[in-house]
């Protein structure tokens, strides 16, 4: 009976001893496929990170260009080089808010912008005395007739005498 024991001993020993090749081979495996795996998902994310890095410039690079076509839209409106955007908007701003001295102040006139505004303002105050009544309507005239001629003059003619020429009044 002790023989049968030890060789029941020494099968269940070998067994054993296969039993744990296997799972070292097996676990080999599984260390070798995680290394390809964690390779895999290196090479993976340094691509993302790659994509991400282009389109992170791109997306400067149109931001940075949206933004110049903004600016010179901007300056184009606002005052271009051959001030003809400077003369509509002056003689639009002249007709509308004109009383209050906005197209002197577009054009840099803050001397004679602060005379319509002031001389609005004594009027608004004077209206209680009724006399005012009379004197409001005298800048807003002022601003529809500069206006008028702002807008009827031809661009050349308009950017030589009130841009270049800095004729202040009508």
């Amino acid at each position: 009976m002790a023989d049968k024991a030890e060789d029941a001993f020494d099968s269940a020993k070998e067994k054993a001893k296969d039993l744990g090749e296997k799972a070292s081979e097996k676990f080999e495996d599984a260390k070798e496929a995680t290394k390809e795996f964690a390779h895999d998902a290196k090479e993976k994310a340094s691509e993302f990170a790659e994509d991400a890095k282009e389109a992170a410039s791109d997306f400067a690079e149109e931001a940075k260009k949206t933004a110049n076509e903004f600016t010179e839209s901007a300056k184009e409106a606002f005052g271009g080089a051959g001030g003809e955007n400077k003369k509509i908007l002056a003689g639009i701003l002249a007709i509308v808010l004109g009383s209050l001295g906005v197209h002197k102040f577009i054009l840099g006139y803050q001397k004679e912008g602060f005379i319509l505004l002031g001389f609005t303002l004594i009027s608004w105050v004077l209206v209680c005395l009724v006399i005012g009544a009379f004197l409001i309507y005298i800048p807003m005239l002022i601003g529809l007739i500069e206006g008028i001629i702002y807008l009827t003059k031809s661009d050349e003619e308009f950017y030589n005498t009130y841009q270049v020429g800095r004729k202040p009044w009508f």
